[in-house]
């Protein structure tokens, strides 16, 4: 049976803490729908209705252009091993721009400073409810381990490759939006107000290893 909550409860915390990944979707009334796979390991709770990841670099940004356009975004997480459950959060998000001082400030005060090659852009979800469901019909899977795939192409490509190819694939979405990922800090500035007193509570991860590739 679904049950809905206006905020994360300590008992959701330590669900989406043990959850190896977590899907992302986000569209705009006219656009296609887009669902990504993220690293579990590049989430974190920042308080009972805020929780942010740490984007890597991908082939798209669709998420990024959609947040823009529409702001609407869902996360989703799913029990693959033990007692089966769905969680899925919604709300509104947010980007932080590389570049932008409220990008270096959640960086630093909820990922310890630590960026792995390639990262993007910080994501911020505001969440107005949080719903779990049943789960029954998940298959169970046995984690093998993390990829390092995209952690080698990143670091291969270094900081310039990483510019022309945010420049080639990353500029618009595949229904032509914008993303905003070479406007500078403009759009961030906008945003800083958002997350300008991050709550000191952080829910504390793994280091962040990435599992999938561009």
């Amino acid at each position: 049976m679904g049950k809905k909550f206006a905020a994360l409860e300590p008992i959701h915390h330590d669900f989406i803490q043990k959850q190896q990944m977590f899907f992302v979707a986000s569209a705009t009334a006219e656009s296609r729908v887009n669902v990504s796979p993220k690293d579990g390991a590049s989430l974190r709770i920042l308080d009972a209705q805020r929780v942010a990841y740490l984007d890597q670099t991908g082939s798209g940004n669709e998420t990024a252009a959609h947040l823009r356009a529409d702001g609407r975004l869902t996360l989703m997480f799913c029990a693959l091993q033990g007692v089966p459950l769905i969680l899925r959060l919604y709300g509104k998000g947010i980007v932080l721009a590389r570049r932008s001082p409220a990008y270096a400030e959640m960086l630093a005060s909820h990922f310890g400073n630590v960026e792995p090659p390639g990262a993007r852009q910080i994501v911020v979800l505001h969440v107005d409810l949080v719903q779990t469901s049943c789960g029954y019909g998940v298959p169970m899977f046995d984690f093998a381990g993390e990829r390092a795939t995209l952690r080698r192409w990143a670091e291969a490509k270094g900081d310039d490759g990483i510019a022309q190819y945010w420049q080639a694939k990353n500029v618009q979405s595949l229904d032509g939006l914008a993303t905003g990922i070479l406007d500078g800090t403009d759009e961030d500035t906008a945003n800083e107000a958002e997350v300008e007193n991050p709550a000191d509570a952080c829910v504390s991860r793994k280091p962040l290893e990435l599992n999938y590739e561009p």
